[in-house]
């Protein structure tokens, strides 16, 4: 019993990490390049438009969806790894 409960205490600690980083990572994308760093980016041309607008309008949006894809298989191997996996 005591085993059980410290290994779902280790997958809902890595759960969270994956978490974390994930949301870290689309705060980066979304907040930081669409819009802290837009003039910066605005030098740049990415698919003929400023890339800082690039971000603001598009970027983001791309990175949430490859972030939903990329926490979904990373749950999964999670999941199957801790055994608690759906059949």
């Amino acid at each position: 019993m005591d085993n059980n409960k410290e290994k779902m205490k280790e997958y809902w600690r890595r759960n969270v990490r994956i978490l974390f980083v994930l949301l870290s990572i689309w705060f980066l994308v979304s907040f930081v390049c669409g819009i802290l760093l837009v003039e910066e980016l605005n030098q740049f041309r990415f698919g003929g438009f400023k890339l800082g607008f690039w971000f603001a309008q598009q970027g983001s949006i791309y990175a949430f969806v490859i972030i939903i894809f990329v926490y979904v298989w990373l749950m999964n191997r999670l999941d199957r790894e801790f055994d608690v996996h759906e059949e």
